[in-house]
């Protein structure tokens, strides 16, 4: 029998962040009272209310004199009014990612559109969505969302903003996307479901297919926990949702092979520790029962303990361990993922036959003979200690990005998982952190918490100081004229701010282009790489004017290389006017098609002859340089007709001939 742990089980972000903020509340030695349980975990709240943390059912029973938390749900807007209304300090504690939503349905609704929410409409966090904005929606599944659509012809017509609750369903979301986009005319949709629910979940569900049975950690009471059991239910047919360790049953894992564990964001790391304890002793039990007498006999002369420090040596290296020997009764052996923390490296680049290495003892089967070893565990703590000291003297690291999430990323520093906040990843914002993912970065470590297996880097420290360096040169040696290779890094309304080395500049909007655009997004992405020159420069509010366009791009610049008065160009048909259509001869560039210029003949107008995207020869017969303007025929190269001659003839111009019908 064995047990295995969800990765991402347990406290995610936004309730980490909540009960972190309460922590240091108390470190401070202030009075706080929370409006609501902080979190949906009754564990948790019994905790803080062991450490003198109140908790209140409305703003009217919060007293004067204490700090009022919120909780990581949120709380309407009317209840925030309510709190400074009466002058409290609030310690805002809603999740970030919660917080977002909020801003999003307000914003939406102050430009006419109507908030669509998706999600349990009793659940607190819904409840705070709602109460910031005066006319919400709120459907709970797409049954809920497509029969409010139709009952109505008209509220598909309505303009409409549809987010969800952070902890939804991606399933429920994706047809309710498919939903509003099939039925609806006038929408926005902000997919707000938090990635690190997602992918609790879907993790959960790839455990519970592998596993016997599962037993999912959580509070009754929170929604998170009970939607992960009934998604593990899909998968598995023992699953048991239980609040604690105490809830655990031998009885129930009767028979099973592989058993899973996972928990809901809102449970505490220590709970989840005890349910992994308790399994262990279920499984020592289950394993005892079936030991023989011999073996039991065996048991206590064995002289290896698991959490042992060994010496051996290695006497061979297989395909899938590594085998050591002790010196003792027991064959030693490390699985192959045991042997080093970098998953890019196989055992052999590590050891070799007849080296002597130190090892942590795993397991030990003294009914086989044998003993699980770990190099890697050994080696991962001696790599905390490494980190303390790093700490102290600011040296850099490196390691790998192994993981993108909504709070940052995570790295794999010498095989301990170090986190790195979003704000502290060096991408700018609205940049694509998943980028990051396999790359090996430096960083500095800035937080070491042993007992939490807490690890926080910045990559963005470092960058800081290579940054300053960069601009100091950049600035020692810039010039108007002076060209760059830069990357872009933002965006806004009026422009784009490349980074050319160290420092960054900005590309005008009427910079980006010769044509006329409404935003720099038409021309350029965060991240492009491109060419730019120095327009104007002011060193002591350090301002650079960059340009981007060139003459060489000029489309009139193209044109006129390319044709001249006389010439025939193949032109598309971009515009219809009354008095004739105009025509691109190239990109940026267009002629007008007067008219009279368009057929042989008399015309009503010129949809009468032309379509726009039609394409068609035309020859060029002005050119206005100064104003930019060119005039084009089709009609100079048709062939005149019967009228068109007879009228020449009488004007005293050359006849011209006209072919005779054949046989006549």
């Amino acid at each position: 029998m064995s047990v295995r742990i969800a990765q991402s089980a347990g406290f995610c972000f936004g309730v980490e962040r909540a009960v972190e903020m309460v922590e240091k509340t108390i470190r401070e030695g202030r009075k706080a009272v929370t409006l609501g349980p902080i979190i949906h975990n009754r564990h948790v709240v019994e905790r803080f209310a062991s450490m003198g943390v109140e908790q209140a059912d409305s703003v009217d029973r919060i007293p004067g004199d204490a700090a009022v938390i919120i909780r990581s749900h949120g709380v309407p807007k009317s209840v925030m009014e309510q709190l400074q209304a009466r002058g409290l300090e609030i310690i805002n504690a809603t999740c970030p990612f919660v917080q977002r939503i909020h801003e999003i349905v307000a914003r939406a609704e102050e430009k006419g559109r109507r908030p669509v929410i998706i999600g349990t409409r009793t659940h607190p966090e819904v409840v705070a969505i709602a109460g910031w904005c005066r006319e919400p929606l709120v459907f709970e599944d797409d049954r809920e969302l497509e029969h409010w659509l139709r009952q109505d012809a008209a509220n598909a017509n309505l303009p409409i903003l549809m987010v969800s609750q952070t902890t939804g369903t991606q399933q429920i979301w994706k047809k309710c996307t498919e939903i509003i986009k099939k039925e609806c005319t006038n929408y926005e949709i902000f997919d707000t479901i938090c990635r690190a629910t997602e992918n609790r979940q879907s993790e959960a569900a790839a455990l519970a297919k592998t596993c016997d049975a599962m037993v999912v950690v959580g509070d009754a009471k929170s929604s998170n926990a009970a939607r992960l059991a009934a998604i593990c239910r899909q998968n598995c047919q023992r699953v048991f949702l239980v609040d604690n360790a105490s809830e655990l049953k031998p009885s129930d894992f009767s028979g099973a092979v592989n058993i899973g564990i996972t928990a809901g964001a809102s449970t505490p790391a220590w709970i989840i520790k005890e349910v992994n304890k308790t399994m262990d002793e279920i499984i020592n039990v289950d394993n005892a029962q079936e030991e023989s007498f011999e073996a039991m006999l065996d048991a206590s002369i064995k002289t290896l303990n698991t959490g042992d420090t060994v010496t051996g040596i290695v006497t061979s290296i297989g395909s899938t361990e590594v085998q050591v020997d002790l010196g003792t009764k027991h064959a030693g052996y490390i699985p192959c993922d045991e042997v080093s923390a970098d998953p890019t490296k196989k055992p052999e680049d590590v050891l070799k036959v007849g080296d002597e290495i130190k090892v942590f003892v795993v397991r030990v089967n003294d009914q086989e003979g044998t003993v699980q070893l770990s190099k890697k565990k050994l080696d991962g703590l001696k790599v905390w200690d490494e980190l303390e000291a790093v700490v102290e003297s600011k040296e850099p690291v490196e390691g790998v990005i192994t993981e993108i999430n909504k709070g940052g990323l995570v790295s794999n520093v010498k095989g301990v998982r170090v986190f790195i906040p979003a704000s502290a990843s060096g991408v700018p914002k609205g940049g694509d952190l998943n980028e990051m993912k396999g790359k090996t970065v430096k960083m500095r470590i800035t937080e070491v918490n042993r007992a939490r297996r807490r690890v926080v880097g910045s990559i963005r420290a470092l960058l800081s100081e290579e940054r300053k360096a960069a601009q100091e040169k950049i600035w020692s040696e810039i010039e108007v004229g002076k060209k760059y290779h830069g990357v872009v890094k933002s965006l806004t309304s009026y422009g784009a701010f490349v980074d050319i080395g160290g420092v960054d500049g900005m590309v005008h909007v009427s910079e980006l282009s010769w044509n006329r655009i409404k935003n720099p997004a038409e021309v350029v992405k965060v991240g492009d790489e491109i060419d730019v020159f120095v327009i104007a420069l002011d060193p002591e509010k350090k301002k650079i004017s960059l340009g981007y366009k060139t003459a060489e791009t000029n489309p009139w610049n193209q044109f006129a290389a390319k044709y001249s008065v006389g010439d025939v160009a193949k032109v598309k048909i971009v515009k219809m006017m009354t008095f004739g259509a105009f025509a691109e001869i190239v990109p940026g560039v267009d002629g007008l098609i007067h008219i009279s210029q368009i057929a042989n003949r008399r015309i009503a107008k010129p949809e009468d002859v032309l379509t726009v995207g039609e394409e068609v020869d035309a020859k060029i017969i002005d050119v206005d340089a100064e104003r930019k303007r060119i005039s084009l025929s089709i009609r100079a190269l048709l062939e005149p007709t019967i009228e068109e001659q007879a009228q020449a003839v009488e004007e005293g111009e050359e006849e011209v001939p006209v072919e005779e019908p054949a046989g006549e």
